[in-house]
Order: structure tokens, then C-alpha cells, then sequence
């Protein structure tokens, strides 16, 4: 089953969509899929996938919480040192479906209630020269994020 996305979604609605994505995978996909695929020369398995999606959730995590009292600041992360340094290929994928779900259910609680004057405010995620997004178009794209891996899954 394929995941959707619908873009541009005022931050109470992303959160739902958050958690009813995360749900829906959890309760009908994560079973079918074959946990311990090994991946092909400098790609991830499905694992390590997963593991990115909670490297992922935490750093955004962090934007969403931190952008509530804070404007323009820089906050990356380091993807591929990341899911190394974490050895998800090892762990057991119960444990990770479950920090993953945690997470996300967290960043759904967050969202759900962003006050609506800070929705606006900018921060930067590139890695290079400064680029300013908006907290809303961060959690747009998040979402987008997550649901075009958890296809690459499914």
C-alpha cells in the first residue's frame, strides 16, 4: 500500500495525518515487510531505513520544539554517520518501530497544539550556505519525508 501525502496542511492537520500514517503503518504494513533484507553496496536496508526515520524525527523534533522561542537558528544532522553510528542494521526492529512510533507520536503532540503566531518563524537545515524555512513547511515536508521511505518499504 502506497502512502499519501497532502501538502500544505495547517499544523493541527499535519499532526493527525502524522499520527494516522504512523498508525496505519504500524497496524496494516511494518508485518509484511522483510526486516532483515540486506541492502545493496551503499544503500540502507530496511533497518537502517527505519533508523533514519528516527534520526530524522528526533533533529525535527528538536526544530519544532526549538523554533516555539527561538528564530533562524541552524540545526543539522549528518544522515549517513548518523545510521552507522547508531548500527540499526543490528538492532532488533521491535525496539526500533517502537522508538520510531514514540517519536513521532511526540512530534504529533507537539504540532497539535504549535502556538499558530510561531508557525511562521524560520529556521536552517542546510547543511552549507543558510537556507530559512518556515516551522509549518518543515513539518509539511517532514511528513512528505517519512511517507516517501515508508513507501520505499512497502
Amino acid at each position: 500500500m502506497n502512502f499519501t501525502f497532502i501538502n500544505n496542511l495547517a499544523m493541527p492537520h499535519i499532526a493527525e495525518q502524522l499520527t494516522n500514517n504512523v498508525a496505519n503503518f504500524l497496524d496494516n504494513q511494518s508485518s509484511a515487510i522483510n526486516w532483515k533484507n540486506t541492502a545493496a553496496p551503499g544503500k540502507w536496508n530496511n533497518k537502517q531505513i527505519i533508523g533514519h526515520l528516527i534520526d530524522s524525527a528526533q533533529i525535527n523534533l528538536q526544530r519544532f520544539v526549538r523554533c516555539t522561542y527561538e528564530e533562524k537558528f541552524k540545526l543539522i544532522y549528518y544522515q549517513e554517520e548518523w545510521v552507522q553510528a547508531q548500527s540499526y542494521a543490528e538492532a532488533d526492529i521491535n525496539d526500533l518501530l517502537k522508538l520510531w512510533e514514540l517519536v513521532n507520536l511526540q512530534i504529533a503532540r507537539v504540532l497539535a497544539n504549535y502556538p499558530t503566531d510561531r508557525w511562521q518563524i524560520n529556521c536552517d537545515s542546510n547543511q552549507d550556505e543558510p537556507i530559512y524555512n518556515t516551522v509549518e513547511f518543515i513539518a509539511n515536508e517532514y511528513v512528505a519525508h517519512m511517507l516517501n521511505h515508508l513507501n520505499q518499504l512497502t
